[in-house]
């Protein structure tokens, strides 16, 4: 398996049809002749779409329409990848999604899903793959995770615990795979130009009782904001993509690329700087919990005031 350049080698992208993926899969096609992507989604229409365009610049394309949360799916799309190309060089697990709000809105049955789209998706894909990566030599594992995978923020639990846990698992298989020379990284956006945060809002909305959620109001505001707030550093896809290419093609892989504006020095003050107070008080005032907090000590001194 080459390092220098991935001309020849088989690709294989989940979350392909929009996004980052749809990017990705754009960006090698267009820049490395000869390719082979295998190119995963659960959309049909827009897979066949993104694997028109890539063809038209000269890449061999299968696609293998796929839901990440069923173990089943996962499994026949590795076995698909090789019956067609008979190696995988490299898999990118991007598929993924974020599931925003308080803790106590998130039902038993959207945090599993969570988990089994994140982070359980990637474990079994990896697992068929390690076998066929190993007997020819290496492979690539690169992991989309995110800023919200090294730290954790108010109404973004379910998101954040899910991508902790990927990052949890990148750092072990890097050590257990690299007698193999199967090298894993991780890739760590920030905001980035996508419909995150509308998918993210809309689950809040669908699955929430209302009497709950009113006490979380200001915090759902601020989610529901949350990419007006962010625009002005969030990434294009196309930018995080080429990042992932870097990961894909550096002689010696990084364990970690950050692809955020300022992400380095955010993680720099929040992990190894600031006392946990003060980043407790910072996630508080960005996400309205402190909002959220004075509300209900109004709503408590107006219940006594009442009771009175």
């Amino acid at each position: 398996m080459t390092n220098a350049s991935l001309s020849e080698q088989v690709i294989l992208i989940t979350g392909a049809s929009t996004g980052i993926g749809e990017a990705l899969a754009q960006y090698l096609a267009a820049k490395f002749l000869g390719i082979r992507l295998v190119l995963a989604a659960r959309n049909q229409e827009k897979l066949e779409r993104v694997a028109t365009q890539c063809r038209a610049s000269g890449a061999e394309v299968l696609i293998v329409p796929t839901d990440l949360a069923q173990t089943e799916q996962v499994q026949a799309l590795a076995k698909t990848a090789l019956e067609q190309f008979g190696r995988v060089d490299a898999l990118v697990n991007n598929a993924g999604y974020g599931q925003m709000g308080p803790v106590e809105l998130i039902t038993p049955e959207e945090a599993k899903q969570q988990f089994a789209v994140n982070f359980h998706g990637p474990l079994v894909l990896i697992q068929s793959l390690i076998p066929v990566m190993r007997s020819q030599g290496g492979g690539r594992i690169i992991n989309i995770s995110s800023l919200g995978g090294r730290m954790a923020f108010p109404a973004g639990g379910m998101y954040s615990s899910s991508k902790f846990a990927l990052e949890a698992l990148s750092d072990v298989l890097r050590m257990e795979l690299e007698a193999f020379n199967i090298k894993v990284s991780v890739i760590e956006p920030g905001p980035v130009k996508t419909q995150f945060f509308d998918v993210a809002t809309q689950k809040v909305e669908l699955t929430t009782p209302d009497p709950t959620k009113m006490f979380y109001e200001p915090a759902l505001r601020r989610v529901k904001n949350m990419e007006q707030q962010t625009g002005n550093m969030a990434w294009s896809s196309e930018r995080v993509a080429k990042v992932i290419v870097r990961s894909l093609t550096d002689r010696r892989p990084r364990p970690r690329y950050i692809a955020a504006t300022g992400g380095k020095i955010l993680l720099f003050f929040m992990l190894k700087v600031f006392p946990t107070w003060v980043k407790d008080a910072f996630w508080k005032r960005f996400y309205g919990i402190d909002q959220v907090a004075r509300d209900w000590r109004n709503r408590q001194v107006q219940e006594l005031r009442t009771g009175e």
